[in-house]
C-alpha cells in the first residue's frame, strides 16, 4: 500500500512538474528595444518579453506574482477573467481598485483562481500600456479531473496584437490633448509578429509546426487594443471548447470572431496534406466606415513536419469574412453555448438598463479635433466617467473617504429617445462628466440590458468586460431593445459563460450574473479608447453577513497614492 501511494505522489509529482506549474512568479516591467516594420523602438515589457511570459495554473490554485517596475511610468496590472473571490486589492485597473506601482517600487499580487476552467489572460490596466505589456493563463484542471473533451496532443498561445511604429505614449498624449481620435496601429500582429505582408516583415512571421494525425490545443487571445478580430487557418477548421475561461459546447468554426479582451480554446487537428503550406491569418471586423481603422492583414504559416519541399503554388490561405461583415461576426457570437445548462439565475432582484455611446464635449473656439472643432468622449448612461487622480475608489471606499466618488450611478438612463435612430438632435450629444457607482447588495441577482446608440456617427460596436464577475449572454439583438418583446427570446438554457461581450452597432446585449463577490468593481469598453474617453462605470458589491462573504483586508505593501 505504502509503495502504491508512492508510485502515485511520484506519477503526481511528474505530471506537475511537466506542465511547470509554480505559486510565484516575478514580473520585472522595463523598457526593451523591439524592431518591427524597418524600425527599432523601446517598448515595455514584462521579462523582456513580447508578448510577456504563459501563466500555468491549476483550477482554484493561488499564486503569487511580484510586480517589478524598472520602467520610467507608472504600472498596474489586471487578471483578466480571474473573479479574484474578495479580492479586488489585487485586480488591478490604475485608481480603481489600486494607485499606480511607481517607477522603482514593487507590489506583490495575489491571484485567487477559483471558477475559471480555461484560458484567461494577464495584461497592464494603466493608460495604454497592456499595448506590449500582456501574456496568456493557461488553467488546467486539478488531478484527477479530466478535460471534457479530447485530450490533445500539443498546446500552443495565440496572441493577437497591434503594433504601433510609434511609442504608445505618444499616440495617447497626442489624442488626449487635441480631442481627436486616436492613430490607427501600423500592423497586427500574431504572438507579436506582423507577418510577412507588412514592410520588412518577411523574418517576422509566426511559425506553427504541426505533425499530421496530432490535435493541437490553441489558446487564444485577443491583445489588440481597439479591434474585433476575424480569424482563421486555411483548409482547416477549428473546434471551439472553451471562451473567456470556461467551457462551451464544442462548435466547429471554419472563421472565429474575438472581441478585444476575450479568449478561446480550439482544438486544429493536423489532417491536411503535409506536403502542402497553409496560412493563417487575421484582421479586423470594423461596422463603420465611417470610423478609422487598421484595415490591414496579418498572416502566419502553419506547417507541416514533413521533408518534402513546398513550393510557392503549394500555399493556401485562409478565407475571412469582409470586414464589415457584422451577419458573421455576430453569428459566431450567437453560436456560442455553455456546456453547463439551468445555470442561469431565473429570479431577479435587481434590473439595470444602460446605454453606451460615443459623445461629444465642447472645446473653447472649436479647437478640437473632434467633429466641429469639439473633443470626443464615451459615456454610459450619458455619464463620461472621470478615473480619479490621486486615490483609488477600492480604497475611499473601504476607509469611508468622501469625495472620492458619487453614487448616482442610474437604473435607467436619464432620457429614453429612440437610440438607433439615424439623425440625433446636437444635445443628446453631450454627456455628463462625473465619477458614479453603482452599489449593489451581496447576493442580488442583476440583469443589465447594455443598449448602444447611434450617436456622433452612426455609433460601432462595443465589447464590455465586467471584472470580478463572469455573466450569461443571455439576450443579444439589434436596434432598440423592446421590454415587453425582447426577453421571450433569451436563452436561459445554454447562453454563454462570458467575462467580455460585444453589443452589435446599434443593438443591445442582455447579461445575468449573481453578485457573489464582494467588493469593487470595473465595468469598461474594451476598445482602449472608449475607456479613456469614459466608458465606464464602477459596481460596488456590499459585504454579505457571513465572514466569508466580505472583502478581505489590504495587504501591506499595496502601493501608496499621492
Amino acid at each position: 500500500m505504502a509503495h502504491y501511494s508512492f508510485l502515485h505522489y511520484l506519477v503526481i509529482s511528474l505530471f506537475l512538474h511537466n506542465i511547470c506549474i509554480a505559486d510565484h512568479y516575478t514580473f520585472t516591467v522595463k523598457e526593451v528595444p523591439y524592431k518591427k516594420l524597418c524600425s527599432t523602438k523601446k517598448i515595455l515589457t514584462v521579462n523582456g518579453q513580447f508578448p510577456g511570459p504563459v501563466l500555468k495554473v491549476y483550477k482554484g490554485d493561488t499564486i503569487y506574482v511580484n510586480v517589478r517596475n524598472r520602467a520610467s511610468e507608472n504600472i498596474t496590472m489586471h487578471w483578466h477573467g480571474v473573479e479574484q473571490p474578495r479580492n479586488p486589492w489585487s485586480d488591478g485597473p490604475e485608481y480603481i481598485t489600486q494607485c499606480p506601482i511607481r517607477p522603482g517600487s514593487d507590489f506583490m499580487y495575489k491571484v485567487i483562481f477559483s471558477i475559471e476552467d480555461a484560458t484567461v489572460w494577464w495584461h497592464a490596466h494603466s493608460s495604454w500600456t497592456r499595448a506590449t505589456v500582456h501574456g496568456p493563463i493557461f488553467v488546467y484542471p486539478r488531478p484527477p479531473k479530466a478535460l471534457p473533451f479530447p485530450k490533445p496532443d500539443h498546446e500552443v498561445s495565440l496572441v493577437l496584437g497591434e503594433w504601433w511604429k510609434k511609442d504608445v505614449r505618444e499616440v495617447v498624449e497626442l489624442f488626449t490633448r487635441t480631442g481627436g481620435d486616436p492613430n490607427v496601429s501600423d500592423a497586427l500582429t500574431i504572438n507579436g509578429h506582423p507577418g510577412f505582408l507588412y514592410p520588412c516583415s518577411k523574418s517576422d512571421t509566426f511559425k506553427l509546426v504541426v505533425e499530421k494525425g496530432k490535435t493541437y490545443r490553441i489558446r487564444m487571445v485577443n491583445a489588440a487594443m481597439n479591434l474585433i478580430l476575424f480569424f482563421a487557418i486555411a483548409k482547416h477548421s477549428l473546434t471551439v471548447v472553451a471562451a473567456d475561461g470556461h467551457y462551451t459546447k464544442p462548435l466547429n468554426a471554419a472563421y472565429i470572431t474575438i472581441s478585444p479582451g476575450q479568449t478561446l480554446d480550439a482544438l486544429l487537428h493536423a489532417d491536411q496534406n503535409p506536403k502542402r503550406t497553409y496560412h493563417m491569418a487575421a484582421r479586423a471586423y470594423h461596422s463603420n466606415p465611417v470610423i478609422n481603422f487598421n484595415n490591414s492583414t496579418t498572416v502566419g504559416i502553419l506547417h507541416y513536419n514533413d521533408d518534402a519541399k513546398t513550393s510557392s503554388s503549394s500555399k493556401r490561405y485562409p478565407n475571412l469574412p469582409r470586414y464589415n461583415d457584422t451577419r458573421a461576426a455576430f453569428s459566431f457570437f450567437a453560436n456560442i453555448k455553455s456546456l453547463y445548462s439551468g445555470q442561469v439565475p431565473v429570479k431577479l432582484s435587481r434590473k439595470i438598463f444602460t446605454t453606451v455611446s460615443i459623445n461629444l464635449l465642447s472645446c473653447p473656439n472649436n479647437s478640437c479635433e473632434g467633429p466641429n472643432g469639439s473633443r470626443l468622449a464615451a459615456s454610459m448612461s450619458n455619464i463620461s466617467f472621470v478615473t480619479p487622480s490621486h486615490v483609488d475608489i477600492l480604497k475611499a471606499y473601504y476607509l469611508h473617504l468622501k469625495g472620492v466618488y458619487g453614487t448616482r450611478f442610474p437604473d435607467f438612463p436619464p432620457l429614453f429617445f429612440n437610440f438607433t435612430a439615424q439623425n440625433q438632435p446636437m444635445f443628446l450629444q453631450t454627456p455628463r462628466l462625473a465619477t458614479e457607482v453603482k452599489k449593489i447588495e451581496f447576493g442580488e441577482a442583476v440583469e443589465i440590458v447594455i443598449q448602444g446608440t447611434s450617436l456622433t456617427g452612426g455609433g460601432i460596436d462595443h465589447p464590455m468586460h465586467l471584472h470580478g464577475f463572469s455573466f450569461y449572454v443571455v439576450g443579444v439583438g439589434f436596434g432598440n431593445f423592446n421590454a415587453s418583446e425582447d426577453p421571450s427570446s433569451y436563452n436561459l438554457y445554454d447562453p454563454p459563460y462570458r467575462n467580455t461581450a460585444t453589443v452589435p452597432i446599434n443593438g443591445w446585449i442582455t447579461i445575468r450574473f449573481v453578485a457573489d463577490n464582494p467588493g469593487v468593481w470595473f465595468m469598461h469598453c474594451h476598445f482602449d479608447r472608449h475607456l479613456t474617453w469614459g466608458m465606464n462605470v464602477v459596481f460596488i458589491v456590499k459585504n454579505g453577513r457571513a465572514p466569508n462573504q466580505q472583502i478581505l483586508p489590504p495587504p501591506p505593501d499595496l502601493p501608496p497614492c499621492y
